[in-house]
């Protein structure tokens, strides 16, 4: 035990400690060192050279223990212990201990020296550690110190340029210009263009040439990933031919305050007017959130007006202050959960699950579910199985919506996820996700449709006959509905037409190749000959 105690003092670091711990524990008794760890930054890290057999087990119990000692079960092992590895003020790690027979009074306590020798040895790694990070940190500390002096050195010689700027820009903050009066000034001190985009990536103001028009389409992955790229330097920077900087008081994203300069012509005033646009532009625009927050207290909720039905100019300008993005197209999802009720900390719940799953949304409750107005699809199980972990049950339905284009197309999307949810609760399988788009026949037999959700469903199924039919003056459509009409019968459909059977078989193969639908499948016959029923009858036989 002395020379492993000298071992484990002179040990590299923690790391090559808990491994020597684990490799010499056999000299302790009958023991297997099952598994160990090391609490690092909060949390339990486990070894390289734990037994992957049980590791799933043996690593939720020894999270359980939550820093206590403590017995872990491992098949064939009738003894297993977690033995917390503590220094004096904080837990370092564990020993994941199993015997195939009971130790000893004496072996235990051989154990038991053991693992106190590992604490004292990790205590002493530990406190070496910190030692070197503060050397470090106080060397930084030193650097960065070096730096702001050199910083103010280069502040106070160009004072007279950072006065003209700070003037520039307070009268504008002053005058409350907004978006193109800062864009105006900044342009004229750089000589470059100068524009404002909001959060999105929409154009909101441009001073100077060379405009683009039309201005392009956002690229929301591609807005997202260049966000977080200049969020993470300090400053402008450069993206290709723009020098960017983020508009975000309190560190919130409003907006980008950007430089178009595709010849490198920059230098560091023309950094420092555009930083300092950028605060003045953040007070303006922080001013023109207060108004909106204002405007969305004095009003109804922006959710429970879309589902009801509102504007669009005053939706996009809401949801804008509230940073969502209404213009892509959007999905109405309904979730109600059989043991929940539909109060504020349910809303929050469905909330922190979209988010967890990716989906961005605005949420509100009615008086037996919540919905969110989500920009994307959501995955045919993810959110329901977050909800599952945030509830603890997986007893809830959620219905989804077709998406929606626009905003007055919000409710009629929140009528069609309100009847998804309500087929879904009529199923033998009530819990889950069911997408109206999936419905199929139940979309023109169930409550609430209509005759538009009658015109849907027949152009889904038979749009593209109907469309063949209308280029080329060919009968695909009624070829199909006689070919119901008749049973399936060639002979007797043939006869109807006044066509030869061969002709018969060709239409029927041209209308497999057109319409993508196999005629042998059950679920495509039934809605196809549906279909045709209400093209016919309900519909009047019109393209």
């Amino acid at each position: 035990m002395t020379e492993l105690s000298r071992a484990l003092f002179e040990a590299p670091g923690e790391g090559e400690i808990l491994r020597l711990a684990m490799h010499h524990i056999a000299t302790a008794g009958p023991y297997c060192a099952e598994a160990g760890y090391l609490h690092v930054d909060g949390d339990l890290v486990p070894s390289p050279r734990n037994d992957h057999t049980h590791a799933e087990s043996v690593d939720r119990r020894v999270r359980e223990l939550e820093g206590q000692d403590g017995p872990v079960t491992v098949p064939d092992r009738p003894w297993g212990w977690a033995l917390g590895l503590r220094g004096n003020e904080r837990l370092h790690g564990y020993l994941v201990v199993t015997s195939r027979t009971r130790p000893t009074s004496a072996q235990r306590s051989l154990l038991a020296t053991l693992v106190w020798h590992t604490a004292a040895a990790l205590s002493v790694a530990f406190a070496q550690r910190r030692q070197r990070e503060d050397a470090l940190e106080l060397y930084r500390v030193k650097e960065d110190r070096a730096a702001l002096q050199q910083q103010l050195i280069s502040v106070v010689a160009e004072l007279r340029n950072q006065r003209a700027v700070h003037t520039l820009m307070a009268d504008i903050a002053a005058s409350g210009g907004g978006e193109e009066a800062v864009t105006r000034a900044l342009h004229g001190l750089t000589g470059l263009p100068a524009l404002v985009e909001d959060r999105f990536g929409r154009l909101k103001a441009w001073s100077g040439p060379g405009r683009p028009d039309p201005y392009p389409e956002p690229d929301p992955v591609r807005q997202n990933h260049m966000l977080r790229a200049v969020a993470r330097e300090a400053g402008p920077v450069r993206v290709k031919d723009r020098l960017i900087t983020l508009v975000r008081p309190h560190g919130e994203f409003l907006g980008v305050l950007a430089l178009v300069d595709a010849l490198g012509e920059a230098d560091e005033h023309t950094l420092f007017a555009l930083e300092h646009a950028a605060a003045s532009l953040a007070l303006e625009l922080t001013h023109l959130r207060s108004l909106a927050e204002v405007e969305l207290r004095l009003h109804r909720e922006l959710v429970d007006d879309l589902l009801t039905g509102t504007d669009a100019a005053s939706a996009y300008a809401r949801s804008e202050a509230v940073g969502h993005d209404l213009h892509r197209s959007h999905y109405v999802v309904v979730v109600e959960w059989s043991n929940r009720t539909a109060d504020d900390s349910f809303a929050r719940a469905v909330g922190r699950a979209a988010s967890a799953v990716g989906m961005h949304s605005l949420v509100t409750r009615r008086s037996d579910h919540v919905v969110l107005v989500a920009d994307d699809r959501p995955h045919a199980r993810a959110l329901h199985e977050a909800l599952t972990r945030e509830t603890g049950t997986r007893s809830g339905t959620i219905g989804v919506s077709a998406p929606s284009d626009s905003v007055p197309d919000i409710p009629h999307r929140y009528r069609e996820a309100q009847r998804a949810l309500e087929a879904r609760l009529s199923s033998r399988e009530r819990y889950g996700t069911t997408f109206f788009d999936e419905l199929g026949l139940y979309r023109i037999l169930g409550p609430g449709a209509d005759h538009q959700e009658l015109e849907t469903f027949v152009h889904e199924w038979l749009g593209q006959l109907i469309d063949y039919d209308s280029r080329h003056h060919a009968a695909m459509v009624e070829t199909l509905s006689r070919y119901f009409d008749y049973g399936g019968n060639y002979d007797e459909t043939a006869a109807s037409l006044a066509i030869h059977r061969s002709t018969l078989r060709y239409r029927l193969q041209r209308i497999r190749e057109i319409s993508g639908n196999d005629l042998a499948n059950v679920e495509d016959r039934l809605n196809l000959q549906v279909a045709t029923r209400v093209w016919k009858i309900v519909l009047g036989g019109s393209g």
